[in-house]
C-alpha cells in the first residue's frame, strides 16, 4: 500500500515563524473540487522555457547561459515552495512523481549555476546532496531526501532512474520537456529506452561473453528486484539478474535472447562524473 509522500514528513502542525499554524484537510465536496482546480493549474510553463532554452537534443545543458539567465529557473523553483501541501495531497499519483522529478531536477540545475564558477563535476560542489536544502510543497528537503526518501520508497517505479538527472555525462539525459501526469507513463518509458539505447546503459560485447550495464543498477539494483527479480534466467546475483531481465524488455529479440541464456560474466560501466555540459 502506497502512502502520501509528505505524511511523514509535513505533520499537521508547521512552524513559521516560531508559531503553530494548522493545515485544515480539505473537508466536502466543494473544497475537495477547488484542490483538484489548483492542483490542475500548476504551472510548467517556466522550466519549459528552461529546458527548450538550455537543454540540446543530446540532454547536454548550456549552464554558462543558464547562469547568465536564470530568471526562469530560479522563479520556477520558488512557484515548488508555493505549492501548499494539501494541493499537493490533491493530485494523483502521477501528478506527484511528476512534480517531484522535475523539482528534483530544476533543483538540481540550481545547484550547478550557483557556482561561480561553473564546477566540472557536481561531485565538487559541497554538501550539494545532503546539505543544501529547497522548499517543496510545505517542507524543506535535500536532493537526497526528495530522490531516496521520497520518490524511491513511495513510488516503487524503478524507471524513475531514467528521468532523475544528476548533471552528469553518464547519467540518464535530462528531458527536453516537463513531466506531466497525463503523459508520465509514456515518459518514463520514452526515457528507458532512451537510456539503454544509447551508450551508458548497457554494452554486449559477444566476443568476449561480458555484459556491462550501468552502475545505476548497481547502487540502486534492489529497485528493480519486485518487478523484475523472480527469475532463474540470466546472469549474476539477484539484482543483476533482475537489471537484466529489465534490460532485456528493451533490447532487440537477440540481444534478449543472449541475455536470458546467461554465459556471460557481468560488469558495470564506468560511471562518468564530469558536468553534462554543452561544449
Amino acid at each position: 500500500m502506497r502512502y502520501s509522500p509528505f505524511a511523514l514528513l509535513i505533520p499537521a502542525a508547521i512552524l513559521i515563524g516560531g508559531c503553530s499554524t494548522e493545515i485544515a484537510a480539505p473537508s466536502g465536496e466543494e473544497a475537495v473540487t477547488a484542490s483538484a482546480v489548483e492542483a490542475a493549474s500548476f504551472d510548467y510553463s517556466l522550466y519549459t522555457n528552461v529546458l527548450e532554452t538550455y537543454v540540446d537534443d543530446e540532454g547536454l545543458v548550456d549552464y554558462v547561459a543558464l547562469q547568465a539567465n536564470p530568471d526562469d529557473l530560479l522563479a520556477f523553483n520558488e512557484s515548488i515552495g508555493d505549492v501548499a501541501p494539501d494541493t499537493f495531497h490533491a493530485w494523483s499519483r502521477e501528478e506527484q512523481l511528476a512534480f517531484l522529478l522535475n523539482a528534483y531536477n530544476s533543483f538540481t540545475l540550481q545547484s550547478i549555476i550557483d557556482q561561480d564558477p561553473l564546477k566540472d563535476s557536481i561531485r565538487d560542489i559541497p554538501g550539494v546532496w545532503r546539505v543544501r536544502t529547497f522548499d517543496i510543497a510545505g517542507a524543506s528537503k535535500t536532493l537526497d531526501n526528495i530522490e531516496h526518501d521520497t520518490i524511491r520508497p513511495d513510488y516503487e517505479d524503478p524507471r524513475i532512474h531514467a528521468a532523475v538527472n544528476c548533471s552528469a555525462i553518464s547519467c540518464p539525459v535530462l528531458r527536453r520537456e516537463p513531466y506531466v501526469g497525463e503523459s508520465l507513463d509514456a515518459q518514463l518509458d520514452e526515457q528507458v529506452q532512451i537510456w539503454i539505447d544509447g551508450t551508458q546503459g548497457v554494452e554486449i560485447d559477444r566476443e568476449n561473453n561480458v555484459v556491462h550495464i550501468s552502475e545505476l543498477f548497481n547502487w540502486f539494483g534492489e529497485d528493480w528486484i519486485p518487478d523484475y527479480g523472480d527469475t532463474e534466467e540470466f546472469a549474476g546475483n539477484e539484482k543483476e539478474r533482475a537489471a537484466l531481465n529489465f534490460i532485456s524488455q528493451h533490447v532487440s529479440p537477440e540481444d534478449a535472447a543472449y541475455l536470458r541464456e546467461g554465459n556471460y560474466e557481468v560488469r558495470y560501466l564506468y560511471y562518468d562524473w564530469a558536468l553534462n555540459i554543452q561544449s
